[in-house]
């Protein structure tokens, strides 16, 4: 688990965020539970979670297997349940009917899911922000294969891919170099946001065998909970187009944009993304 640099300051310059912040602490305090994409980890939501704070709620972001301040190794995760079982055992431990909001980033959309198909009891809702939104009629490797469909590896610029797996065709692993970091993750970060990324990526599994199993979400678990997608409007990476795509293949309840956001959302444009979580839980959860 992250706790956030108390170097970063709340903003106090937006009217709107401010107003909002003051209306939601007459409501219920929600907990969102944060989870990182490929190569990152907790860290990279420390602009996010004072603010969400800030607004009355709990928050909770989790380092996955070998991210962030995980301890194992890259050799030492063989399957996606060895990467996720931070978040899984996080879910475990919540007390009978707590239910918490979670919000996956990209490649946490996938754990997100899987969070959901195995807990749907305790998931109020899921958010996923620029994520991989995957649906039930489909094996949730669909969603990755739609990215190398979509994005050449040379479009990856100076990533390392590893391919040990002779029997399929797609990457085992990733590692994002500071050159793809720079020009389609972090275009509108603050400088000093591209250096602590490119301090602290790790690499990472994409787990493409155990994803291309059949019936991994079911309409009656994954399906009975609301989700919610935000558009990443300026995002080189997961494009808008692919966005939309997954949009439209897994339609979630409520679609949210933020104007002027890269990939990295919760650093280049962190109000603005507590925005729209404080916008949709007051939507989804006015009853």
């Amino acid at each position: 688990m992250f706790c956030p640099s108390p170097r970063y300051s709340i903003p106090k310059n937006s009217e709107k965020y401010n107003k909002h912040c003051t209306d939601t602490r007459r409501h219920m305090k929600m907990h969102f539970v944060l989870i990182h994409g490929v190569c990152m980890g907790a860290w990279c939501w420390y602009k996010l979670m004072p603010l969400l704070r800030a607004a009355g709620h709990h928050t909770t972001a989790l380092d996955l297997s070998g991210c962030g301040s995980n301890p194992r190794r890259l050799n030492e995760i063989v399957t996606v349940h060895d990467y996720l079982e931070p978040l899984m055992e996080f879910m475990t431990s919540l007390p009978q009917g707590e239910k918490v909001i979670l919000v996956g980033h990209s490649f946490g959309g996938i754990g997100v899911s899987l969070a959901i198909q195995k807990f749907p009891e305790k998931v109020l809702f899921a958010v996923f922000v620029a994520a991989y939104m995957p649906n039930c009629s489909s094996p949730i490797l669909t969603v990755i294969e739609e990215t190398f469909k979509r994005t050449p590896l040379e479009d990856f610029l100076d990533t390392t891919f590893r391919f040990d797996n002779a029997a399929q065709s797609l990457p085992t692993s990733i590692i994002l170099g500071p050159d793809v970091m720079a020009k389609k993750f972090y275009q509108h970060c603050e400088p000093q946001d591209l250096e602590l990324g490119k301090m602290l990526v790790r690499p990472n599994g994409l787990f493409c065998e155990d994803l291309a199993k059949e019936c991994l979400l079911t309409p009656d678990k994954f399906g009975s909970v609301g989700r919610v997608f935000i558009i990443c409007e300026e995002d080189q990476m997961v494009k808008a187009d692919f966005q939309q795509w997954m949009i439209e293949n897994s339609p979630p309840k409520v679609v949210k944009s933020i104007p002027g956001a890269d990939h990295m959302a919760m650093l280049s444009k962190p109000e603005q993304l507590c925005l729209r979580l404080l916008e949709v839980t007051d939507l989804l959860c006015a009853n």
